[in-house]
């Protein structure tokens, strides 16, 4: 125990800012949709197949000014979303009007918030460090709870600690910690998951990389470049007569040589927010070149396609995202406070008991 004790102590010490961040913006970014004011956000959906081909059309109309991807609007949030090239971006109407424009993500703090709660503004190794931060954060709670256990008898539901000391900040953090262990223990599972796949096996099981990499293969690479004029229209026309029950979420320019535009769609039953149903059309002819229905999945890949909805509160309504806000808010505090009585309170001495000694 005074081993466990010791390397939890100090695990929040050195992670414990990290996970704070993390868990602050993460609670800002589930209401992202709710404080993006510009004209036409709180547009209903548009679901008409031809008013989507228009849209497309005219979001597509400048040939030396495509934008690499188009995120449809969706119910909490009516502007589409075009990505351009190094961070320019920019927010239409659902009529293909731009609404505002871009040249970098520091412009839009929507953006730049949720490079940060991804990448820590530091791309792929930025990635690498949150996912090490949250299976760190997991070892965090699970030892929390065994810690907290011999105190038990203590136990007192409080918002914030009695005093700012050292043992009223611990007692505080152990309570809290464990009120809130299913959620942190969720929101830090479901975050290391998306770094690092291989730990979905734990549980899901064995062979859940394999199913998933084979669920994520793209059509064979086309010999094909983009034509001049794509019928866009038509290209919309078929993805909907293709799976007519789902809604169209996305579109990607061909990426590298691939040859291919890419369909993302969003079948009704799907938790996921972009959906994992997928059209692909031939870059030059805009012949449909393969598909990929999201109810064809195995029941792995489906368990986890419901992790990021689970993770960033795309489900559930306004409850679920209240629960995931608390949540968030309580990682940051339990972080934050675990590294202050760290660091500036003397934490790097036991907290365990002391024994008696006879003579």
């Amino acid at each position: 125990m005074k081993l466990l004790d010791t390397l939890h102590r100090w695990t929040g010490g050195l992670i414990g800012l990290i996970l704070a961040l993390l868990g602050l913006s993460g609670a800002i970014l589930v209401h992202r949709d709710a404080w993006i004011m510009l004209p036409h956000a709180s547009d209903a959906r548009v679901t008409d197949p031809a008013a989507i081909g228009a849209a497309v059309e005219r979001m597509m109309a400048d040939p030396d000014h495509l934008p690499r991807s188009i995120l449809f609007a969706n119910d909490s949030f009516g502007l589409n979303r075009l990505t351009f090239g190094k961070g320019a971006g920019a927010y239409a109407d659902q009529a293909g009007a731009i609404v505002t424009r871009w040249d970098s993500q520091w412009q839009r703090p929507e953006l730049w918030l949720f490079d940060f709660h991804h990448h820590l503004f530091a791309g792929d190794m930025g990635e690498t460090v949150i996912g090490v931060a949250a299976l760190c954060g997991l070892f965090f709670v699970i030892s929390g709870v065994i810690l907290w256990w011999r105190t038990r008898r203590t136990f007192e539901v409080r918002l914030w600690p009695r005093r700012m000391s050292r043992p009223a900040i611990v007692r505080h953090h152990r309570d809290l910690g464990v009120i809130m262990t299913p959620l942190l223990a969720m929101a830090l599972f479901t975050g290391a998951v998306f770094v690092f796949r291989p730990v979905a096996s734990l549980l899901l099981g064995p062979g859940t990389s394999a199913e998933l990499k084979a669920a994520s293969k793209s059509p064979k690479p086309l010999e094909a470049k983009l034509a001049a004029k794509p019928d866009w229209r038509a290209m919309v026309r078929a993805a909907h007569a293709r799976f007519p029950e789902a809604e169209l979420r996305s579109i990607g320019l061909p990426r590298g040589d691939s040859g291919l535009i890419a369909f993302r769609m969003r079948q009704p039953e799907e938790w996921l927010p972009n959906g994992r149903t997928m059209v692909w059309f031939a870059a030059d002819t805009g012949v449909v070149a393969g598909s990929r229905d999201s109810r064809d999945l195995t029941p792995r890949v489906k368990a986890y396609n419901m992790f990021y909805p689970l993770h960033a509160a795309k489900v559930g309504g306004l409850p679920y995202r209240i629960v995931m806000t608390l949540t968030g808010l309580a990682l940051a505090m339990l972080g934050s406070l675990a590294v202050w009585s760290f660091w500036f309170r003397g934490g790097r001495r036991s907290t365990m008991p002391k024994r008696a000694v006879w003579r």
